[in-house]
Parts: structure tokens; C-alpha cells; sequence
């Protein structure tokens, strides 16, 4: 092997520029400059080069990712390694970033490490079942090339002896001429051989080859037309390759030149003065080439590197985040929504380098968990304390049942009184527990004292007074609906609420009306806040929308991804499209055999609206990210 070849093998299998010397070799070599690199060339890959662009593209799920296999599988064409290993990878980072999810979901519900499993995916095994028709494909593809190049070694062996047998009759060289020209035409037309051989048939190709061309000494005018022939060829080889420094697709120019250097190495000789400078001329194109192609491949490296100091810094803070003190549900949230943000973001970051990805991963995956870990056993032990303050709550009010009935006014009144300072003092329960154990506290205590009440004078105009009270309290509420659509685009959603919720309290502190107006007074004044409550959440709506709508302009603007808004968004229309169903289907089980029924599934009617509503906006959502 000359020094050009060893430049060109020393290029292409270490992904560096070309290095070459001044060629030495002796001018009856000159039919074939760089025999043994050819089959180098054509097997060796570049390490960690791109895919072609041709074929690479994003993925958006597993399932698309199995359609294209299931794609190339069906194919009559020989399917491409390249892609398919590409598949490879995304399908398992898809199938990865899925059971990651699930996984970090199911710690930030309380779940732990020790009891988390991992649910076998259904498209994964018939992914694996098209690799495999794929795989098989390839390797009758393989078996037919390998049999393909006996074949070809078969011909050139002929074609050898062929130009041995002519070279046994040196007189006859002249005649001769055309022939030998023909045999190498048809060699060059010949594919690739077995691997193991191609060195060896290319020294002797070669060596009978310029043997001939040695015993052609009545012959020069036919030599030299072939050396003009073989320099405009090269010639036009070399403009090709200094073309290839304007191709944007560093990878792409890179391929295009292994596949200039196999044509180079198939043209035949120059003439000797002007051997050299034609291969400096496409050495010194390939350099530039080769140059662009490694500095390419440093940056990919650089920019993993970057990569992991970003990542790195993000495991930082989430361990300042773990290291610090947490005592209320507010502090938890707040953390909580700081590491999720985190999360988020570290997702946003691309690959570190091959070695150290692994790595850091685990490591960030280990302090996120050290953080829901923590999370769990705080609102375990929270449970257990509510669970406790709830039993001493239960206690008060069973206690302030037994004495409802009581007709011994003052003593049962001190009780009372004493039963109300014992319940102040009674830690936090859970909101929604607390005010239904508190409206039946109050309830029993309201029952003795309104008893106590109505055994004096004066009761039945007390309720009257109270149900006008209340019928003025529900036209207030009423007054805070918008009169126009103009009034409604201009509303005050805060002073609304503020307003409403005073009214509430209002209404608690008014007394008992006439028995046989109280439901419809309560149904009036339900109607009423809920009127009240459904401008609010369509206000709080659009406000929730347009602020999303700048968010994405932002994004846009900047050049970012909103990739992982659009699969929460889909995720959570999926939940709350399977939510609305469940709802509807326990609706269609309930019958309004009381009044209490009718409560329940007035209750289970408003729930249903609310996630209609909170649909509505999903798909508005997704709709502006479109």
C-alpha cells in the first residue's frame, strides 16, 4: 500500500483529515495508484456519524415509530441499518420516557420506589417481531452480496489470466491493446469482492497489468491518449471535491467523498510529470473536507459536555431544594412545583456524552426521588395526625347530639358553650372533612339553641325576619351578575368573588325561616351562587387561555419547544374525557327518591359541568399550539 493509500484509510477510519506524502512509487505503477484501500473504504462506517437526513425524523409515538417499521418491513427494498437502528433508539427513548413518567407519576401520589411496577408495553413485542423480519431480510441481502462476490472474484480471476496469457507474447502487445483495455473496463464494471481477497487479486490485477503496459513499447500514442483520458477524469474528480466545501451537510459532503476516492482509485494512470500535482490537487480537497467532518464531530462532543455541566447544575438544585425546611401543605406545593419545573427542564436539555449519560441520569433520577420520598412520609404523618384531630372532633359532636333534645336550658347551654372552646382547640383535619364535621357540630348546637329560642316568644317572627333577610341577601348575589355581554367582557372577577364570598358568610350567620319555605329559599340562593360562580369561571377561563396564548407566542418567538406542553395537554384530555364518562355513567345509576338524592345528583351534575368546562379549555389549548 502506497502512502496516498494510507492516507486515505488513515482519513476515513479515524474520522481525521487526510494526511498524505509526496506518492513514491515507481512509475509502472502508474495504472493503479491506491489498489488495497478500496474495499477499506467501502466497509468502514464513521464512528457515531449522523444518520442521513434523508431518512431521519421525529417520531411523535411509539405507535409511529412501529408503523414506519412495520413499513419497512412489508418493502420489497433492502432495508438500510442506519435507519433501522435509528428506530432502535427512538423507540426505546419513547418507551423509556414513558415508563419514567409513569414512574415519577406514581411517586408524586405517594407511591415508593419498593412497591412501583413496571407494566409491560403491547406494541413492544411487535416491534421486536418486525426487527426480526427486518433482521432476516438483511441477512439474505448479506448472504446473496457474499455470493455476489465469489461471483465477481470468479470473473476478475479470468480476467487476470487473461492479461497473463497476453503478456506471455510481448510481440503481440500492439494487438493486443484494445483487448487488454476491454478486460479492464470490464473489470471496473465488476463489483466488490470477498474481503479476504481483495488485496491479494489487486497486486496481481496490477502486476500483469503493468507488465503489459511494460512490453507496450510500440505503442505510445495509445498510452498517451489513455493518460489524457485518465487526467481529465481526475481532473473532473477534483472539481467535484472542492465543490463539496460549499455542501451545507457536513456528513453528507463526507460520504460524497469516500465514494470520489473509490471513482479516483478506478481511473488508470496519469502521465509521471503530472502525477503528482493531480493528486495534490484532490488530497488538498479532501483535507478540507475531512477537516469540516472532524470539527463537526468536536462540537457534537462540546456541546454534550455543555450539556452535562447544565444537567449537573440541575441536580444542584434539586438538592438545595431537598435540603430545605418544609412544616405546611403551602411549603410542599411550592417545592414541589419548583422540582417538577426542574424536571421539565432537564428534559429540555439534550444528551451528555455516551459515558457519563447513564450516570447523571440515575443521579438526578435519585435526589428527585430523595425529595417524593420525603414527600410521602410527611403526609403520612399528616394523615395520621388529621385521622386523629377528626376522632376527638367526632367525639365533640356526638356528644353535642346527646344533648340537642335537652330541656335543661342552662345547664345543657353551659355545656354547650364548653363543648365549642373544647373544638378551637382540636388541630387541623383536611378542609372538605372539616366544614361537613363542623356543619354538624353546629347543627346540634343550633338545634338546642333554636329549641331554647323558640320555647320563649317571639319565634315565629324571628323566622320571618330571617327569611327576609335572606330573600335580600340572594338579590344581592343576584345584583352581581352582569346585565349585558359588554359588562360581562369588563367584569371584575376578584371584587365579584370577594363580594360573593361576604354574602356567604352572611347568609350562615342569618337564622332558621319557615319550614315550609326553607328549601325553596335554599334552592333560590343555590341558583343564585352558582350564576354568580359560572361568570366567574368563564372569566377565569378566558383569562387562563389568553395568558396560555402568550405563553406559546413567547416560546415561538424564542425559538422553543412546546413539545412537552402538547403530550400533558393530550394526557389530560384523555383524563377528563374518561372522567366525564365515569360521572355520566353514575349519573344514569342514581334516581331522586329523596332529597337528599336530588342534593347528590344536583352535586354530581354541577362536578360534571365544571369538567366539561375544564375540557372546553383543554382542547382550546391545543388548538392554539396548533
Amino acid at each position: 500500500m502506497n502512502p496516498q493509500e494510507n492516507a486515505l484509510v488513515q482519513g476515513n477510519a479515524e474520522v481525521t483529515p487526510i494526511v498524505v506524502e509526496t506518492p513514491t512509487t515507481p512509475e509502472v505503477s502508474e495504472v493503479a495508484e491506491t489498489p488495497e484501500v478500496v474495499e477499506t473504504l467501502e466497509t468502514a462506517e464513521t464512528p457515531e456519524a449522523p444518520t442521513s437526513p434523508t431518512w431521519k425524523r421525529h417520531y411523535e409515538s411509539k405507535a409511529d415509530v412501529l408503523a414506519r417499521a412495520q413499513e419497512i418491513a412489508g418493502a420489497t427494498e433492502n432495508p438500510e441499518r442506519d435507519e433501522v437502528d435509528y428506530l432502535k433508539t427512538v423507540y426505546y427513548k419513547l418507551l423509556k420516557a414513558e415508563r419514567d413518567a409513569a414512574y415519577e407519576a406514581h411517586i408524586a401520589n405517594g407511591g415508593t420506589a419498593e412497591d412501583y411496577v413496571s407494566m409491560p408495553d403491547e406494541t413492544e413485542e411487535a416491534f421486536k417481531a418486525e426487527l426480526n423480519v427486518i433482521r432476516e431480510r438483511r441477512a439474505l441481502v448479506f448472504r446473496q452480496q457474499e455470493e455476489e462476490k465469489e461471483a465477481n472474484l470468479a470473473k476478475k480471476l479470468e480476467i487476470i489470466e487473461r492479461i497473463k496469457t497476453l503478456c506471455a507474447s510481448p510481440e503481440m502487445a500492439g494487438q493486443s491493446f484494445q483487448e487488454v483495455k476491454a478486460l479492464q473496463q470490464q473489470w471496473r464494471e465488476i463489483g466488490a469482492v470477498p474481503a479476504t481477497q481483495t488485496t491479494e487479486i489487486w497486486r496481481n490485477y496490477h502486476l500483469y497489468v503493468d507488465k503489459f503496459y511494460d512490453s507496450l513499447k510500440l505503442n505510445i500514442e495509445a498510452r498517451e491518449y489513455d493518460f489524457k483520458k485518465n487526467l481529465e477524469a481526475k481532473t473532473q474528480l477534483c472539481e467535484a471535491a472542492e465543490k463539496l466545501a460549499d455542501v451545507t451537510d457536513v456528513i453528507s459532503a463526507f460520504h460524497q467523498l469516500q465514494k470520489l476516492h473509490q471513482e479516483y482509485r478506478e481511473i488508470g494512470p496519469v502521465s509521471k510529470e503530472l502525477r503528482d500535482e493531480i493528486w495534490a490537487r484532490f488530497k488538498a480537497a479532501s483535507t478540507v473536507i475531512n477537516k469540516r467532518h472532524q470539527q463537526h464531530f468536536e462540537q457534537i462532543r462540546a456541546r454534550e459536555e455543555e450539556n452535562l455541566t447544565l444537567k449537573q447544575a440541575l441536580i444542584e438544585r434539586v438538592k438545595e431544594v431537598v435540603a430545605r425546611e418544609r412544616k405546611s401543605n403551602a411549603d410542599w406545593a411550592e417545592q414541589t412545583e419548583l422540582v417538577t419545573a426542574i424536571q421539565t427542564e432537564w428534559r429540555t436539555i439534550g444528551p451528555a456524552p455516551q459515558k457519563e449519560n447513564n450516570r447523571i441520569y440515575d443521579e438526578f433520577r435519585a435526589v428527585c426521588s430523595e425529595f417524593f420520598t420525603a414527600k410521602t412520609a410527611f403526609f403520612r404523618e399528616r394523615k395520621d395526625a388529621y385521622k386523629e384531630n377528626i376522632d376527638r372532633k367526632r367525639a365533640l359532636i356526638e356528644e353535642a347530639k346527646s344533648l340537642m333534645d335537652s330541656t335543661d336550658w342552662k345547664a345543657t347551654a353551659d355545656r354547650l358553650a364548653e363543648l365549642q372552646r373544647q373544638w378551637k382547640t382540636v388541630g387541623q383535619v383536611p378542609r372538605k372533612i372539616g366544614d361537613q364535621l363542623w356543619e354538624e357540630f353546629v347543627g346540634a348546637c343550633n338545634h338546642f339553641f333554636d329549641a331554647r329560642k323558640a320555647a320563649g316568644s317571639g319565634t315565629r317572627k324571628t323566622e320571618h325576619d330571617n327569611l327576609a333577610m335572606k330573600r335580600d341577601i340572594i338579590a344581592r348575589i343576584k345584583a352581581l351578575l352582569p346585565t349585558s355581554d359588554d359588562d360581562a367582557a369588563d367584569v371584575n372577577t376578584s371584587d365579584i368573588q370577594t363580594a360573593l364570598r361576604s354574602l356567604q358568610d352572611e347568609w350562615s350567620g342569618v337564622g332558621h325561616v319557615p319550614y315550609r319555605e326553607k328549601d325553596k329559599v335554599y334552592d333560590d340562593y343555590r341558583a343564585a351562587v352558582d350564576a354568580v360562580r359560572d361568570i366567574v369561571g368563564r372569566d377565569n377561563k378566558r383569562r387562563r387561555l389568553e395568558g396560555f396564548k402568550n405563553r406559546v407566542k413567547n416560546v415561538s418567538e424564542q425559538g422553543g419547544d412546546m413539545g412537552s406542553e402538547s403530550s400533558r395537554l393530550l394526557h389530560d384530555r384523555d383524563r377528563l374525557k374518561s372522567d366525564i364518562t365515569t360521572y355520566e355513567n353514575n349519573l344514569s345509576f342514581l334516581s331522586a327518591t329523596s332529597k337528599k338524592g336530588n342534593s347528590l345528583i344536583d352535586e354530581m351534575n354541577r362536578k360534571l359541568q365544571r369538567l366539561r368546562d375544564e375540557l372546553e379549555l383543554v382542547n382550546q389549548k391545543i388548538k392554539a399550539l396548533k
